[in-house]
C-alpha cells in the first residue's frame, strides 16, 4: 500500500537502479551485461526479488536472445539464493506484462521471485493492511549480496 499511495518519481525505477547499490537507495544485488536482480523494496514476502534486463523494454517478444537467457541464468542464481540464506519451501515466480496483467511498472518487463513457506499467509494484511516482515530489507540484502558477486 505503501508503494501504491507514493508518488512515483519521474523515469523508469528499474533504469536507475542498474549498477546502484543499497547506499543509493536501491537493493541492488546484481548487475550483469544485460540483466539486473534486486529487492522489490514493497515485498509480497521476505527475499522478494525482482529480474529484469538493463534495457528499457515492455515486452517478451522484444528481448534479445542473450537478455532471454540471461533472465533464466539469474532467475536460477536467484532462487538458489535464496534456498541458501532463507530457506523457503517454494517459489512464486511470474511476470505482469501490461496494465491489465497488473503490472506495476509495465513499460520495463521483470520477473517476481517470491520465497513461499507452507502457512505464510498473513492475516496482519486483511485486520490492518500491514503486513508483517520478519526481516528488514538491509539484513536480507547483506545475507545475498555475498551470493551474487561470484557471477560472472
Amino acid at each position: 500500500m505503501e508503494y501504491i499511495g507514493s508518488e512515483k518519481p519521474s523515469g523508469c525505477l528499474l533504469c536507475a537502479a542498474a549498477g546502484k547499490g543499497m547506499s543509493d537507495g536501491f537493493y541492488v544485488l546484481f548487475t550483469g551485461k544485460v540483466s539486473t536482480v534486486m529487492l522489490n523494496r514493497y515485498p509480497y514476502n521476505c527475499g522478494h526479488l525482482m529480474v529484469s534486463p538493463i534495457r528499457h523494454v515492455a515486452s517478451l517478444e522484444d528481448l534479445t536472445e542473450e537478455e532471454s537467457g540471461d533472465l533464466f541464468t539469474l532467475l536460477r542464481a536467484s532462487t538458489a539464493a535464496l534456498k541458501k540464506t532463507l530457506n523457503p519451501e517454494g517459489f512464486n515466480v511470474g511476470m505482469n506484462i501490461g496494465r491489465a496483467s497488473g503490472a506495476g511498472i509495465e513499460e520495463h518487463l521483470h520477473m517476481h521471485v517470491v520465497p513461499r513457506w507452507n502457512g505464510d499467509t498473513n492475516y496482519m494484511p486483511v485486520i490492518s493492511s500491514t503486513k508483517v516482515m520478519p526481516e528488514h530489507l538491509e539484513e536480507t540484502y547483506n545475507k545475498l549480496k555475498p551470493l551474487f558477486e561470484g557471477l560472472r
